[in-house]
This record gives C-alpha cells, sequence and structure tokens, in this order.
C-alpha cells in the first residue's frame, strides 16, 4: 500500500508528523524508500531459490544459514546496489523539495532546496543565487543516474551476452 503514493507525498506526511529538521527529513526519506528495497530484496531472493545450484545446495545439506549467506545473498546484491545508486538521486530530490518546503533543514544550516526557496525573492536581481543550487542539484541527480546506469551495465549478468 505503501508503494502506491509518491515517496514525496509521504515524506511530507512523515515530516509533518515528526517535525521540520535536517535530520528528521533523512529520516522521512528513509522509512519512505525501504518498501521499495525491501520488496525488491525479497522478489530477488525468490527467483534465486527456485534455481537448479540452490536445489543442488540444498541437496548436498548445506544448512539454512549458509545457503542464505553464500548461495543465495550474493546473487541478490546486484539489483539492491542498482537500486540503491539510482534511488541516491530520488533521495536528493526528495530531500531537496522537503528543504525548498520548509519541512527539511532550517535556514541557517545550508542546504539546496533551502538556498532555492531563500533565494526566490531574487531571481530578477541576482539569478545566481537562484541557479547554482538548482545546478547542483541537477550535475548531482545525473551523476548518481549516470554511476547507477554503468554499475547496471557492469552487474547485470544478462547485458553481456
Amino acid at each position: 500500500v505503501i508503494l502506491v503514493f509518491p515517496s514525496l507525498l509521504l515524506a511530507i506526511v512523515v515530516v509533518a508528523i515528526i517535525g521540520p529538521g535536517l535530520f528528521n527529513a533523512m529520516i522521512a526519506v528513509a522509512v519512505v524508500t525501504l518498501p521499495g528495497y525491501v520488496r525488491l530484496a525479497r522478489a530477488s531472493a525468490l527467483v534465486e531459490l527456485n534455481r537448479d545450484y540452490v536445489s543442488a545446495t540444498r541437496a548436498m545439506g548445506a544448512s539454512m544459514p549458509r545457503l542464505m549467506f553464500d548461495t543465495v545473498l550474493p546473487n541478490c546484491m546486484a539489483p539492491l546496489i542498482v537500486h540503491a545508486t539510482l534511488g541516491f538521486s530520488t533521495a536528493v530530490l526528495d530531500a531537496a523539495a522537503l528543504g525548498f518546503l520548509g519541512l527539511g533543514a532550517q535556514p541557517p544550516t545550508p542546504e539546496w532546496g533551502t538556498m532555492l526557496s531563500s533565494s526566490l525573492q531574487y531571481y530578477q536581481r541576482a539569478w545566481w543565487v537562484l541557479a547554482f543550487p538548482g545546478i547542483a542539484i541537477l550535475v548531482t541527480v545525473l551523476a548518481f543516474n549516470l554511476f547507477g546506469d554503468g554499475l547496471r551495465d557492469a552487474l547485470d549478468p544478462k547485458l553481456k551476452r
């Protein structure tokens, strides 16, 4: 049910409940994105558990912890790592949006969304005050996305064929 709602909307609700602040905003972003990782980990584990090598390891008498940590978990890590790197860009955007709305870092603390919000009144006279935090967000999100794409290309065995 949580995955139905946009992450920013849920993060706003969580921050509205626990109060504004940088730490609370980061907790809200983490809580909101956690169900996606849990769902991906479960799906990857279920796929791996039905593979022949897991059945062979089980038939050889491997214990459940060995089966879990030595056989299944290493093969489930690639999608989780790729999802995490791509999820960092969403976390940066959500944190900046919360800061822009006044629910993230409070004014003496520097944060890109707060900088964008406080510089809106100066955009006609000093456009660079608004542009540079936006460019920083853009470059960071683009870097995380490109890193995630490269990592997916390196870790996904299906793409190597």
